[in-house]
C-alpha cells in the first residue's frame, strides 16, 4: 500500500492547498515533505520490483491497477518528489498563492504515475494527467505571452500523446497483453516507431522540439524547474520502460536512427545556444543537446548506454532545475533576460555569480560534477557499438556546450556592473543547496545512481536480448 500513499499524498495536498490563507499553503507544503520521505523510504536493491500493487481496473477489459517500483524508476521518483518539495517551499516565499502549490502538487500525481505505472494503459492515463496542470501553472503565472506558449504546449503535447495512443493500442492488438512488468516483446517495428515518436515530443527530442523554448521562456520559475527537471524525462523513461521491452526487435533495427536523431540534436542544440541573446530561452536549448546525449545512450540498448541515459536523465535534472531557479533569480532582480543588459554580476552578486558559474560548469559536463558522467559514458557506449562517426560528433557537441556556457559567463559575470543586486534570500539558499549538493554527490559518486539502477538494468538488457 505504500505505493498507493505514494500517490495519494500529493493528491491529498493539492486539496489541502485550497484551505484558506497560509494555512492551506504550508499545510500542502508538509505534504510534499511527507511525500519526499516517503519516496526514499521506498529504496531496495537488486533486480526486480521492490515494491508491486496489482488489482483488477477494468476487469471487461483486463486492465490493472498496476504499479510498481524498481531500480529504473526510483531515482526518477525521489527526484520528482525533491524538486516539487523545493519548488512548493519557493513559492511559500516568492509567489504565496495557494492555487500555484495546489497545481504543483496535482503535477505531482502525475508524474509519479508515470514511474510506477505497470500497465500500458494506466500508463498512458498518467502521462496525460501532466497536461492540465502544466497548463495552467504556465497560463496562470507565467510572462507576458503566457497563454500563447501553454496553447502551443498543449496542441504539441496532444499530437505526441495521439501517437502514443496509437502504439498503445497497437501494442495491446498485438501482445495481447498491457503488462509492463512482463512485456510480451513481440510487438512490431510499427507499434515502436509510434510509441518513440509520442516519446520524442514530451522530451522534446529534436526535431520535435520547437514548443520547449516558448513554454520555458513564459513559465514562472518554479514550472520551469519542473518542466526541465521532470516533464522531459517523461519521454526517454517512457523508451526505456515501454517502446524497448514491448519492441525489443523494431529498437534494433531503428537504433541507428534514433542514434542519428540524437547526435543531431546535440550538435543543433548546441549550435542554437551559440546564437542565443536570452537567458531563460538558452538554457531551454541547452536541454535539447542534453537530452540528446541520454537518447544516445539509449540507442546503443547496451548496459553502459543505459546506465549513461539513466544518470544523465538524474543529472540533468538537478542541473538544469538549479539553473532555472538561478535565472528566474536573476530576472526577479534585473526584470530582463537579455544577455546584453546582464553584465558584472560578479561585482554586483559574487553569491549569484558563484551558483551560476557553479551550474553552468556542472551544466557543461566537468569531471567531478553529475553532468560528466552520462555525457561520456554515453559518447563510450556509442563508441563500443561501433558508431564511431555519432561518438565523434557528440564529443564535438560536448564542446560546443563548453563553448556556449562559457560564452554565457563572460556576458553575465563579466565586464563593468550597471546594476545592484541583493543577494540570495533565505528562501531561495533552502531551494538551491539541496541541488547543489545533489549535484557534487552524483558528480564525485556516480555509485550513488549506478548502484541503484545497475541490477534493473542488467535485467532488462538480459531479457530483449535473448
Amino acid at each position: 500500500m505504500i505505493l498507493i500513499a505514494l500517490l495519494a499524498l500529493p493528491a491529498l495536498g493539492a486539496l489541502l492547498a485550497f484551505l484558506p490563507g497560509r494555512t492551506g499553503r504550508l499545510a500542502a507544503t508538509c505534504v510534499a515533505a511527507l511525500t519526499f520521505g516517503l519516496s526514499l523510504r521506498l529504496y531496495s536493491t537488486g533486480p526486480g520490483f521492490w515494491y508491486e500493487f496489482d488489482r483488477a481496473w477494468v476487469p471487461a477489459l483486463k486492465l490493472r491497477f498496476h504499479l510498481g517500483v524498481d531500480g529504473i524508476s526510483w531515482p526518477l521518483i525521489v527526484l520528482t518528489t525533491l524538486l516539487t518539495l523545493l519548488c512548493c517551499l519557493y513559492s511559500l516565499w516568492k509567489t504565496p498563492d495557494n492555487r500555484l502549490i495546489g497545481l504543483l502538487l496535482a503535477l505531482q500525481v502525475g508524474l509519479l504515475g508515470v514511474f510506477v505505472a505497470l500497465d500500458l494503459v494506466l500508463f498512458f492515463v498518467a502521462f496525460e494527467v501532466v497536461l492540465l496542470p502544466m497548463y495552467a501553472i504556465i497560463a496562470g503565472w507565467g510572462g507576458p505571452k503566457r497563454r500563447h506558449a501553454a496553447r502551443k504546449f498543449v496542441l504539441y503535447t496532444l499530437f505526441g500523446s495521439m501517437l502514443l495512443l496509437i502504439g498503445v493500442v497497437l501494442v495491446v492488438n498485438q501482445t495481447g497483453t498491457a503488462d509492463l512488468a512482463k512485456p510480451a516483446g513481440t510487438a512490431t517495428l510499427a507499434a515502436f516507431v509510434f510509441l518513440a515518436l509520442g516519446f520524442a515530443v514530451k522530451a522534446p527530442l529534436w526535431p520535435l522540439h520547437s514548443w520547449l523554448p516558448d513554454a520555458h521562456s513564459e513559465a514562472p520559475t518554479v514550472g520551469s524547474v519542473l518542466l526541465a527537471g521532470v516533464l522531459l524525462k517523461l519521454g526517454t523513461y517512457g523508451l526505456i520502460r515501454v517502446a524497448i521491452p514491448v519492441a525489443p526487435t523494431g529498437a534494433h533495427k531503428a537504433a541507428p536512427v534514433l542514434a542519428g536523431l540524437a547526435v543531431g540534436a546535440i550538435l543543433i542544440g548546441g549550435l542554437i545556444c551559440l546564437a542565443q541573446t536570452e537567458l531563460k530561452r538558452l538554457i531551454a536549448y541547452s536541454s535539447v543537446g542534453h537530452m540528446g546525449f541520454v537518447l544516445l545512450g539509449i540507442a546503443t540498448m547496451t548496459a553502459t548506454g543505459l546506465q549513461a541515459a539513466l544518470i544523465g536523465n538524474l543529472a540533468h535534472g538537478l542541473i538544469t532545475g538549479l539553473l532555472f531557479f538561478l535565472v528566474g533569480a536573476l530576472k526577479d532582480r534585473t526584470h530582463t533576460g537579455e544577455l546584453a543588459e546582464l553584465g558584472g554580476l560578479r561585482e554586483s552578486s559574487p553569491q549569484l555569480a558563484g551558483l551560476l558559474g557553479f551550474a553552468a560548469l556542472a551544466s557543461l559536463g566537468l569531471p567531478g560534477l553529475a553532468g560528466f558522467w552520462g555525457e561520456a559514458f554515453a559518447v563510450i557506449a556509442a563508441a563500443q557499438r561501433g558508431w564511431w562517426v555519432a561518438a565523434a560528433l557528440a564529443a564535438v557537441g560536448g564542446a560546443i556546450a563548453a563553448a556556449y556556457l562559457l560564452r554565457l559567463l563572460r556576458k553575465v559575470t563579466h565586464g563593468p556592473s550597471t546594476l545592484k543586486l541583493t543577494g540570495p534570500a533565505g528562501y531561495e539558499l533552502a531551494a538551491w543547496a539541496p541541488l547543489v549538493v545533489g549535484t557534487v554527490a552524483v558528480g564525485l559518486a556516480p555509485l550513488l545512481v549506478t548502484g541503484v539502477t545497475g541490477p534493473a538494468v542488467d535485467a532488462l538488457v538480459e531479457a530483449f536480448t535473448k
